[in-house]
């Protein structure tokens, strides 16, 4: 596994490992309306262009291929982590978060914050993250759960 910044070139593949992400692997965590709302399929090019560039974001590539990202600010805040499912629960989403956190902490950051998904939130927990709330958003019109999360540098996960 390689991880390396992301280009802008990458935006459309990303678009469409996060659609396909979020549809394969929440998808026992929510409905379909809320999948869809959450994930519009087909993606849309100009909206992953602007988000991208709004983060800084690394991609785990796999023999070439694109394995998931992470998207994160330089004040702590995980923004995007997504892995694709054909490489889900290989170590790729670890791998990303770990370098995240390691670049932010090379700028003084001594805690990190995420939104994460209810397929998402136990991933979090063994990374040392713990919930502070659970909050619902609207995501095109329809209420999307989730848990605000937080982790101080250097938290490990209970009972490690």
């Amino acid at each position: 596994m390689r991880i390396r910044a992301a280009h802008p070139s990458d935006s459309a593949e990303l678009a469409e490992l996060f659609t396909s992400s979020v549809h394969g692997l929440a998808s026992p965590h929510y409905d379909a309306n809320q999948l869809h709302a959450w994930a519009p399929n087909p993606p849309d090019p100009d909206y992953w262009r602007r988000r991208l560039a709004a983060v800084d974001v690394r991609v785990a590539e796999i023999d070439g291929q694109l394995a998931g990202f992470v998207g994160f600010h330089d004040n702590g805040h995980i923004d995007l982590m997504f892995v694709h499912p054909d490489h889900a629960r290989s170590g790729v989403a670890t791998a990303l978060l770990k370098h995240a956190e390691h670049e932010l902490a090379a700028v003084g950051v001594v805690s990190f914050h995420t939104e994460a998904s209810e397929a998402a939130r136990p991933f979090f927990e063994r990374q040392g993250f713990e919930v502070e709330r659970h909050e619902f958003v609207d995501a095109r019109g329809v209420e999307i759960g989730r848990y605000v999360m937080r982790k101080r540098k250097g938290s490990s996960a209970p009972g490690q």
